[in-house]
C-alpha cells in the first residue's frame, strides 16, 4: 500500500490556502441544475472526487430503453441524491458503488420513495444498494414521515425532488434533527433558486414550483478549513489565511470557529479572507456536542487527543456508517499515542491517562479522506508521521498534501 511521511522542522505555520468548493454545495447544485433542466447554472463548483462523479454521471445520464449502470464509487452523497433524482426520470438505471457503500445502508430513502410510489429495487441486499430504478413514477402521497436522528442526506435528497413532483411534498420528522444545517442548507439553495418553502414545528412542505433562471455560486469548503484549525492548534505558532470564506455560510462546519476558539486560535473575517492566528490557551470546555457537525469529529477528537485534552463528545449516531465505521476506526489509530476512546451509551470519552508521543507513528486511513486529514496534524508533535492510503484525500480535498508543503510540511513518498 501507498504511504507517505510528513515531517515539520519548525512546528510554525505560515501560509495562504485557497480551498476548493464546498462538496456538500456543489452536489446540491449539480442535482438543482439537473432538476432546473439547465436554468440553473454553477459556478465555483468543487474538484472533489465525490463532485466530479456525480457530476460526470448526471452530464451521461440519457433517457433511453437500454438500462444504465451507474457507479458512484465511494460517495455517499451521490449515492443518496441520485437514487432520488432518478426515481423521477424516465428510463431503467442501476445505482451502484463501492464495496463500502455496499455496506451502508440507504433502506430509509428508499421506503420514503416507495411510498411516494417509485419503483425501486435491491439487487442484492435488502436496504443497500446496489438499486434498480425503474423512473419516472405516479406519485401516490404527499405526506411522508422520516426519522430525524438518521442521515440527512435522505432527508435533503427528497427535499431536492420536492419542486418537481406533482403533489409536492410534505415531510415529518420524527424526533430529534441531527446534522441539522445541512437541511437548512438544502433549503436556502433551493430558495436561491426560486423554490419557496414552509417549517412549521416538525414538518418541511414543499409544494409543486417553477425553476427560476439563476447561479449558484459556491463558496469554498469549511470542512477543508476544519484542518487548517487543527494545524493551527497544534503548531507552535501559527497565521493561517483562507480567501472567500464566509462568516454567515450555509455550511454546518463553519461551527469550526466556535469549537476551535476553546483552543486559542482566533478567526478574523476581513478584507475577503479568513486570518487564522493562535495564542496559547489551555482549553477548559470538556464536553463538545456535534450533533450539527458531526464530520468535524475526527479532527477534533484527534487534536484533543494530540494535546491530552479529556473531552466527552456527543452527537455522533452518524459515524459508524460513514465511509468506515468512524468510532471503531479512531479508537485504533489513537490506541498508537496511548489514547482511549471510550463509548458509553451516545457519547464517547477520551482517557488521555497513558497518552504517548512517539518519534514516529504510522496511520491506517480505512479508505477514508477524514481520518488522513485528521491525523495529519500529529506531525506538528510527532517527528515523523506515516499515512497509510494518502490518496483518499481525493474524495474531498485533492490539493491537501500539496497545501501542507506550503505550510512547511516536508513529504517522503
Amino acid at each position: 500500500m501507498a504511504s507517505i511521511t510528513l515531517s515539520h522542522p519548525s512546528k510554525k505555520i505560515q501560509a495562504n490556502i485557497a480551498l476548493t468548493g464546498s462538496k456538500s454545495e456543489s452536489n446540491r447544485a449539480l442535482i438543482l441544475q439537473a432538476l432546473s433542466h439547465g436554468l440553473v447554472s454553477v459556478k465555483n463548483l468543487s474538484e472533489a472526487a465525490d463532485t466530479q462523479t456525480l457530476f460526470g454521471i448526471l452530464n451521461t445520464q440519457k433517457h433511453t430503453q437500454i438500462t444504465q449502470v451507474f457507479d458512484v464509487g465511494p460517495a455517499g452523497t451521490a449515492m443518496r441524491f441520485l437514487t432520488a433524482l432518478l426515481a423521477t426520470q424516465p428510463g431503467e438505471y442501476t445505482l451502484t458503488g463501492s464495496q463500502r457503500m455496499k455496506e451502508r445502508p440507504i433502506g430509509i430513502l428508499v421506503d420514503a420513495l416507495q411510498k411516494l410510489g417509485s419503483h425501486i429495487t435491491y439487487l442484492e441486499k435488502e436496504g443497500f444498494p446496489p438499486l434498480l430504478i425503474k423512473g419516472p413514477f405516479e406519485q401516490k402521497e404527499n405526506h411522508i414521515r422520516i426519522k430525524g436522528n438518521t442521515s440527512s442526506q435522505y432527508i435533503s435528497a427528497l427535499l431536492l425532488i420536492a419542486p418537481i413532483l406533482p403533489k409536492g411534498l410534505c415531510l415529518e420528522i420524527e424526533g430529534d434533527l441531527i446534522s441539522k444545517p445541512y437541511l437548512e442548507m438544502t433549503l436556502a439553495m433551493l430558495q436561491e433558486v426560486g423554490i419557496q418553502h414552509s417549517w412549521e414545528s416538525n414538518q418541511i412542505c414543499i409544494e409543486k414550483q417553477e425553476f427560476k433562471p439563476s447561479t449558484l455560486i459556491v463558496e469554498p469548503d469549511w470542512s477543508a478549513a476544519s484542518y487548517w484549525y487543527a494545524l493551527a492548534a497544534l503548531a507552535q505558532e501559527a497565521i493561517v489565511s483562507l480567501p472567500y470564506l464566509q462568516a454567515y455560510s450555509l455550511q454546518g462546519d463553519s461551527k469550526i470557529t466556535e469549537l476551535m476558539a476553546n483552543f486559542g486560535i482566533t478567526s478574523q473575517f476581513k478584507n475577503g479572507e479568513l486570518l487564522l492566528t493562535k495564542e496559547s490557551k489551555t482549553p477548559e470546555r470538556k464536553i463538545f456536542d456535534l450533533k450539527e457537525c458531526p464530520d468535524l469529529a475526527q479532527t477534533l477528537i484527534v487534536c484533543c487527543a494530540a494535546i491530552g485534552h479529556e473531552a466527552t463528545f456527543t452527537g455522533l449516531e452518524t459515524l459508524k456508517i460513514k465511509e468506515t465505521n468512524r468510532v471503531k476506526a479512531l479508537q485504533t489509530e489513537l490506541a498508537k499515542i496511548g489514547v482511549t476512546l471510550i463509548e458509553k451509551n451516545l457519547s464517547y470519552k477520551l482517557d488521555c491517562t497513558h497518552r504517548v508521543l512517539p518519534k514516529k507513528i504510522q496511520i491506517a486511513t480505512y479508505e477514508d479522506h477524514r481520518m488522513a486529514m485528521a491525523f495529519a496534524p500529529l506531525a506538528l508533535l510527532i517527528d515523523e508521521v506515516e499515512i497509510l492510503d494518502p490518496e483518499v484525500v481525493a474524495k474531498s480535498y485533492p490539493h491537501f498534501w500539496d497545501d501542507l508543503k506550503t505550510a512547511g510540511f516536508e513529504i517522503k513518498m
